[in-house]
């Protein structure tokens, strides 16, 4: 099913609506530049009125034709005109806040983490057709690549 929003209606709302629209199942497509692409579900579980438990789960095929079942967890918060996302871990540790701006009838939001000694580059995309990506660029003496995830509702 395609969904159609006028431009006085666009698919995200404002910057606090974008928090509340994640909720529920996504299909999740991820390439990792030269190295992997995963496909798979991504399903964000309200846990309370300002947090989602982030669960993918996927198969990876790397670039030599090996693939295996993979997954990852998240803690999303909302933030101020914007969302906060945590490591799955006790206590929760801050991976980036990202402060949302307008970009046509989505939004768009950026922040940086220091893994160290790497750094980890993000940029979250909400696009006026209804989908997100998340692109990071990683770099440092460790990881040096470009991993992008396009979200979308049904079949991406």
């Amino acid at each position: 099913m395609t969904r159609r929003h006028s431009p006085t209606q666009p698919p995200w709302g404002n910057a606090e609506a974008v928090f509340d629209r994640l909720e529920g199942a996504w299909q999740l497509m991820r390439t990792i530049e030269g190295q992997a692409e995963m496909r798979g579900v991504a399903l964000f579980t309200r846990e309370g009125p300002d947090s989602l438990h982030y669960r993918e789960d996927g198969r990876v095929r790397l670039a030599n034709g090996q693939s295996f079942d993979g997954h990852r967890d998240y803690r999303f918060e909302r933030a101020p005109d914007g969302l906060a996302v945590f490591f799955a871990e006790t206590p929760p540790r801050l991976f980036h806040a990202i402060a949302l701006t307008a970009d046509g009838d989505g939004w768009t939001g950026a922040a940086t983490h220091l893994c160290t000694p790497d750094t980890y580059e993000s940029r979250y995309r909400f696009l006026a057709d209804g989908r997100f990506v998340i692109r990071h660029t990683v770099h440092g003496p460790r990881k040096a690549y470009v991993s992008e995830t396009v979200f979308a509702r049904g079949s991406v």
